[in-house]
Formats: C-alpha cells, sequence, structure tokens
C-alpha cells in the first residue's frame, strides 16, 4: 500500500494487532453488576447473573437494567409489523392477543417488554425491547390466525424485524 491510497488523517491498520468486536450490542452489559442490583426504573432485580422480578435487598446497587435502557433511549430490538384486510377487522382481538404474550413472556423475563403499539398506515407496528419477544409475538398471531409471517434479522445490529399479514 503506498501513500497514495491512503486518505489524508488516516493512518494505516495493524491487523495483527486489531482486537475487533464479534457482535456490538451498546444495550448488553460491558461486565458483572454486582450482587444484588435493582433497576431504579421497573424494580428488576439483577440475582444470580440474570434479571427477574424479585423483592430489592435493602443495600442493593442501583443500575439501569437494559430494556429500560432501550425504553428511555426509544431504540427497539424488535419490530413487529401487523397488516391486512382480516388485521383491520380483528385489530382489537389480536392487540389483546399481543399484550397477553408480552404479559406471559414478561412474567420470567423482565427484559422482554412492549415498548409502543403504533399505527402504521393501515396496519401497526408493534416495538419491542427483545428480539425474542417480537419473534414470539409473531409466532403467537400467526399460530392464532395463520396468515403470511416472515422474520428479518440483522445479526450485526442484534435487530429483528416481523411482517405479519392476512
Amino acid at each position: 500500500m503506498n501513500s497514495r491510497t491512503i486518505p489524508p488523517g488516516f493512518h494505516p491498520v495493524r491487523h495483527d494487532r486489531l482486537l475487533l468486536e464479534q457482535t456490538h450490542d451498546a444495550y448488553r452489559l460491558k461486565g458483572k453488576l454486582p450482587e444484588p442490583t435493582v433497576c431504579p426504573q421497573c424494580g428488576a432485580v439483577f440475582h444470580n447473573g440474570r434479571w427477574a422480578w424479585d423483592d430489592a435487598p435493602a443495600q442493593a446497587h442501583h443500575e439501569t437494567c437494559p430494556a429500560c435502557h432501550r425504553l428511555n433511549d426509544k431504540f427497539p430490538a424488535g419490530f413487529v409489523s401487523l397488516g391486512g384486510e382480516f388485521f383491520a377487522a380483528h385489530r382489537d382481538e389480536i392487540l389483546a392477543l399481543i399484550r397477553h404474550e408480552e404479559q406471559r413472556e414478561r412474567q420470567d423475563h423482565p427484559l422482554k417488554r412492549l415498548m409502543a403499539i403504533e399505527d402504521d398506515g393501515g396496519g401497526v407496528m408493534v416495538t419491542t425491547s427483545d428480539v425474542h419477544l417480537a419473534r414470539a409475538i409473531g409466532e403467537a398471531v400467526h399460530r392464532a390466525y395463520q396468515g403470511e409471517l416472515e422474520f428479518h434479522y440483522k445479526p450485526d445490529d442484534k435487530l429483528l424485524r416481523v411482517h405479519w399479514t392476512r
């Protein structure tokens, strides 16, 4: 490589010394939290290496959980797009199913939360704090009402887009 191929202000990179992060997730904890830790916003407790719903000890460390962090930043991990004539006719029933699925998942997994349900040009866009919840919602709607279901995952950004129509 000669000096003409290097743009001004840049230096060649030594690949034998550069350590690249395999996957980048800004909401993943960088280190282990002291135990117990409680989220001051939702009350979830980090204990035994995971977040759970539990009573917070008096001397617990305070740290915002990844789900509240995503909610504060308005940066979802999952997007579920629902639409079609059948959806329009059964909107309230399908939205009730989505809320039920979120409550079921959230009982054991405090980081799986609905962030928003917004109208989206004849359909609805549901955003979630977790890719697994988005997938579970898509599969629950598909199991109950059939239709067409598609998943699009972007591993670099840890994002899942789910599209359901009928």
